[in-house]
């Protein structure tokens, strides 16, 4: 009997020291911050009818309403429809209302080539964001443990996550999905499963047990239940190990991204959901910096750095010394590409174009405005030009010196209109075209033009050719061809402008 009474009194000290851990995490990581409600993620499980249970207990300490939020992934069948049953029922017990839905985990796996547990948690918390948008907040509250955080490490060491891999789970972070995101907080982090177990035992608590985690599928599970217990056998005290390795990891990552914030502004810029390094500074820092940094653009982009590894980051390095046009493809759909004088990291390179894309071949009115593709072309023939020759002709544009004009941007260009004729046409790229620069004494192919003018491979299919039936006469924005520049024996001009448009 004696035995039974010291198990209990055990068990209600180690449930206390849940809820007074969470109490103080939230405190110290202010992880309720301004906000007037708070969103509990709810499977059923130990660990999360502890949590709830705790934030129940503490919300008119905490002044917040709190919210349920339960999915059901549909992958566990009539269990997963208990599970569902099972959480309404907690939440209703406690007065707190709740989110209840089912989403098709299999068909958006499929459908973006992720592995089920990708699939499942980019689902569960596109469903999280969504109720908190719909009640009012921007915080969900998980229930993940110092076991999940120290299983957390393990899994990024094995994959090579690097240093900052090595901090595991946060009591604060967020999770970003191209315009969607959340601010997850993790107040159960101090907290062991065991004390979650104590807890549920000591308010006579049922919680669900989900069979899919005694599954050696899961890599978190072969992880937990093999990895952990054979670890444990070289160190009893390995979960202590791991601790002090986060925080001097979190300590040394810290670090390194405040200094990386110094340089952001000098070395980052931001394109629409694309960012551009500066190809000679970034390569004038530290390596370590160089990391960092790659990793802050990529976790902007992707919300997260859950699918990114060493690995990844090694081939970034081995990808700076590539010739300028090459790329790497990254988890996520992210392209990491070189350019001459910059790199850049995006979804899709050639959304870095200023141009947009060509269709088909385009007739010119000469003159006149035409329009097609987000381009609006003005063909003019000026009239009384008085028209000499123009020496040197270092510019894109060949304006007449004593037309009055003065020099417009590259893409202005006066061309002879009698060895132009009125045919012209503009369209993209055509494998084989030549022509010959301006100031050239022989032509030359229009793809090794570009190569040696450092036109970025993604743009040169968007660049406009002006033809004529029978050769270019301007690389829009780039060359005019000499054999149809303005001369000494010019009787009429053409004046082209290229204008973008909305």
């Amino acid at each position: 009997m004696k035995v039974v009474e010291t198990v209990k009194v055990k068990e209600s000290v180690l449930a206390s020291l849940a809820q007074s851990s969470a109490r103080d995490l939230i405190r110290e990581h202010n992880l309720i911050g301004n906000q007037k409600r708070l969103l509990v993620a709810v499977s059923g499980g130990q660990d999360s009818v502890c949590l709830l249970h705790i934030l129940s207990n503490l919300r008119e300490t905490l002044k917040v309403d709190l919210h349920v939020a339960h999915l059901d992934h549909g992958l566990r069948g009539t269990e997963s429809n208990a599970d569902a049953r099972y959480v309404a029922r907690s939440a209703k017990k406690l007065g707190i209302p709740a989110s209840i839905e089912k989403r098709d985990v299999k068909s958006f796996r499929a459908k973006h080539r992720l592995s089920l547990e990708e699939a499942a948690r980019e689902v569960r918390y596109a469903f999280f964001a969504d109720v908190a948008d719909a009640i009012g907040t921007d915080r969900v509250a998980v229930a993940h443990t110092s076991d999940d955080h120290i299983e957390t490490i393990l899994m990024h060491l094995i994959r090579g996550s690097g240093i900052r891999g090595l901090r595991g789970l946060q009591a604060i972070s967020r999770w970003q999905s191209g315009e969607m995101g959340i601010t997850v907080v993790r107040p159960l982090l101090g907290a062991s499963r065991s004390m979650t177990g104590d807890y549920c035992r000591t308010l006579h608590l049922r919680p669900r047990i989900d069979s899919s985690n005694l599954s050696m599928s899961p890599f978190r599970n072969r992880v937990r239940l093999e990895l952990l217990p054979l670890l444990k056998k070289y160190n009893p005290r390995i979960a202590e190990a791991l601790q002090r390795t986060s925080v001097q990891a979190v300590e040394t990552a810290d670090f390194v991204e405040q200094e990386c914030r110094g340089l952001w502004d000098r070395i980052v810029r931001q394109e629409n959901e694309a960012f551009i390094l500066d190809k000679r500074k970034f390569m004038g820092v530290p390596t370590v910096l160089q990391r960092s940094l790659v990793l802050m653009i990529l976790e902007k982009l992707q919300g997260n750095l859950d699918d990114i590894e060493s690995r990844h980051i090694d081939e970034i390095k081995t990808a700076l010394a590539l010739p300028a046009g090459r790329s790497i493809n990254l988890p996520g759909g992210l392209i990491f590409a070189v350019d001459y004088d910059k790199f850049s990291l995006s979804v899709n390179p050639a959304e870095l174009c200023p141009f947009p894309p060509l269709e088909g071949e385009i007739r010119l009115k000469i003159p006149g405005k035409t329009r097609f593709s987000g381009w609006i072309v003005t063909v003019a023939i000026p009239d009384g030009m008085e028209v000499p020759v123009r020496e040197n002709m270092p510019s894109n544009s060949v304006i007449p010196a004593k037309a009055g004009i003065q020099k417009s941007s590259a893409f202005t260009a006066y061309l002879d209109f009698d060895k132009t004729g009125k045919e012209l046409t503009v369209r993209p790229l055509k494998a084989g075209d030549i022509f010959q620069p301006l100031g050239m004494d022989r032509p030359k192919k229009v793809a090794r033009f570009m190569i040696d003018a450092r036109i970025p491979r993604s743009w040169r299919d968007r660049v406009p050719m002006v033809a004529s039936p029978h050769q270019i006469v301007w690389v829009a924005g780039w060359r005019i061809d000499e054999r149809v520049k303005i001369s000494e024996s010019t009787r009429n001009a053409l004046r082209l402008e290229f204008k973008r448009t909305k």
